[in-house]
């Protein structure tokens, strides 16, 4: 089974609970969803792995250590996970953005396709799929499966908010898959909206309703 992994880091509970407030404004709100994704990066990226290298300081030869050159891809799944995107590109600027565009069916709650655009070198790349709700996971769960068959192999799962039942689910899919997490919430409500969240995350980054 995949990890569940709560980054409970303060800066990322307190940046998280300003944009729960619902008086926090579009551009306050998107400022601090590109934060919390970039520490959240910082998190998620704590296992990549390291090569020694010679470099020469102003002072002497020193030994130092810079990443294997393991190629990364950060996938958003539109649109709300474009508001996670460049705060992750601020820490691992070399990576790959592809897009996964799904709609949840009002009625059925599924997961809707609608857009897959991916670097060319999928299965060569570490992914990152980024949407800040994870509800009922069947987004989720979709978008892993359309990665893994056009070839994805190691993929990683960011979101925000998560609620208990998208995390059962997302596991029960993708066993394979890790996911991280801000924070882990009490329940869905009948509409599919996660409780206490912090309403449409959508909306909420791009001035929407």
């Amino acid at each position: 089974m995949g990890k569940l992994v709560v980054l409970d880091h303060p800066l990322i509970q307190h940046k998280l609970t300003m944009i729960r407030n619902k008086e926090t404004g579009t551009k306050a709100f998107r400022e601090l969803v590109d934060e919390i994704a970039m520490l959240m990066a910082f998190e998620i990226t704590r296992d990549l792995p390291l090569e020694e290298v010679e470099v020469q300081t102003p002072v002497a030869k020193a030994k130092a250590y810079q990443l294997t050159g393991k190629k990364l891809g950060i996938v958003p799944v539109l649109r709300a996970g474009l508001g996670m995107v460049n705060g992750m590109l601020n820490l691992i600027p070399a990576a790959k953005v592809g897009h996964v565009g799904l709609f949840r069916d009002p009625n059925t709650l599924k997961p809707v396709e609608y857009y897959f655009k991916m670097p060319t070198d999928i299965a060569e790349r570490d992914l990152i799929i980024v949407d800040p709700m994870l509800a009922t996971g069947g987004t989720a769960a979709e978008t892993i499966t359309l990665l893994k068959k056009h070839g994805a192999g190691n993929i990683k799962l960011m979101c925000l908010i998560g609620a208990p039942e998208g995390v059962k689910m997302v596991q029960e899919a993708h066993p394979d898959v890790d996911i991280y997490l801000a924070a882990l919430d009490e329940r869905l409500n009948e509409h599919g909206y996660i409780i206490p969240g912090l309403g449409d995350a959508g909306d909420r980054l791009f001035g929407t309703k």
